[in-house]
């Protein structure tokens, strides 16, 4: 038999609560889950991107030229960077407009064994008449500390209604 519980209501079921462009602030910071890079993702990323250069699936063409292992894609390792993979797009679930854009500057190799750990930090609000743009630094270091990946997105969110 089922029971209706009238206290329970889907709608208040977040993950996190709403916010909306004017509530963000310069400063906050979105740690994201630490992943180490397997030969799975490889597999998983040539299948999606098509990119066939030797580089990302021939470990001796790699090792021929110094690299200890196959390298990775630098939009691969870009994508440890998604916001999705935290609570941002949780927060703006109703306010979020769009993606708008992301650039990268990738610093130093991304091999397979390595574990990233990616952060978004929103570095500046600029606010329009019904929306806002939020602009993230995004940073990836690996396991020994080191800056691999330094990057900003840039994301359409509304005002309070």
């Amino acid at each position: 038999m089922t029971t209706v519980d009238k206290d329970f209501d889907p709608k208040t079921h977040l993950a996190a609560p709403q916010r909306w462009f004017e509530d963000f602030a310069v400063g906050e910071r979105y740690l994201l889950p630490s992943r180490t890079v397997t030969d799975a993702d490889f597999a998983a990323f040539r299948t999606v991107s098509g990119d066939n250069h030797p580089i990302h699936y021939d470990v001796e063409y790699c090792r021929a030229r110094g690299l200890p292992g196959l390298l990775a894609h630098g939009l691969q390792v870009a994508c440890f960077a998604a916001a999705g993979a935290g609570r941002f797009p949780h927060e703006t679930s109703d306010s979020l407009v769009a993606f708008l854009e992301q650039s990268s500057k990738f610093l130093g190799p991304v091999v397979a064994g390595d574990t990233l750990y990616p952060a978004l930090e929103i570095a500046a609000l600029t606010p329009q008449r019904t929306t806002g743009v939020i602009a993230m630094s995004a940073t990836i270091h690996n396991q020994r500390r080191e800056l691999v990946m330094t990057g900003e997105h840039r994301y359409l969110v509304r005002k309070r209604p």
